[in-house]
């Protein structure tokens, strides 16, 4: 078994759907449900047997603790996180208390479950942090791509929480030996995007016959 957090978000229901659709392996879904985690998403996989949703917090250390204990996952695949620039702009504390405070305890957990682990189970076992490119900031115009060993120079206040996030994944291999990989991948789009995004929100408004918004000036790289 695998636990994915964030599972009924956006790209965690698409990662759910598509492991289920390739392997037998169950998945034990942790999502917070909030505004941008929705049920619907999973809505094929109702009585699945290799489906198991809960309902929580990564930041809920009594229950992810109660979670790994139970169901012995041998690697967790973290897509849990606040992610939209504009609303981490007009309220930075949500993002701050998920992707930074939350990132933390699930570390915690993780790094006291795995030391209950045998050796093998401990050398196999993987946790797998889902950052993003926006960590490493703008480019201007005529720069070289960004390469996975750019700085760092988060530019919003969701940035950096994830910025934050991944410097914690970082350490806690360096100090306490954990397992790690840590993806910044670029923008995502697809079924189940949720609206406020670029792609649906133009195609949605295009469709309605409203203005099609812009960020900027519109020459971000």
């Amino acid at each position: 078994m695998i636990l994915v957090t964030g599972g009924a978000g956006f790209i965690g229901s698409n990662f759910v759907l598509d492991w289920l659709a390739g392997s037998d392996e169950p998945v034990l879904n942790l999502d917070k449900l909030t505004y941008a985690g929705n049920l619907a998403n999973l809505a094929a996989l109702k009585g699945d047997k290799r489906h198991v949703f809960v309902q929580g917090d990564i930041g809920d250390a009594a229950l992810v603790n109660r979670l790994l204990s139970e169901h012995h996952p041998r690697a967790i695949v973290n897509f849990a996180a606040e992610s939209h620039v504009d609303r981490s702009i007009q309220g930075a504390g949500d993002f701050i208390a998920t992707n930074v405070v939350g990132t933390f305890h699930l570390l915690e957990s993780t790094r006291g479950y795995v030391n209950m682990l045998d050796p093998a189970a401990q050398a196999a076992f993987r946790f797998l942090h889902v950052s993003t490119d926006e960590v490493y900031g703008s480019l201007v115009t005529g720069a070289p791509a960004f390469t996975e060993n750019h700085v760092y120079e988060p530019n919003s206040p969701y940035s950096a929480s994830k910025a934050a996030s991944d410097h914690l994944v970082r350490a806690w291999h360096h100090t306490y030996g954990l397992p790690v990989l840590t993806t910044n991948c670029s923008n995502n789009y697809g079924p189940y995007h949720f609206p406020e995004k670029l792609i649906p929100l133009m195609i949605v408004n295009a469709l309605a016959g409203k203005p099609l918004p812009v960020y900027g000036d519109g020459l971000q790289v």
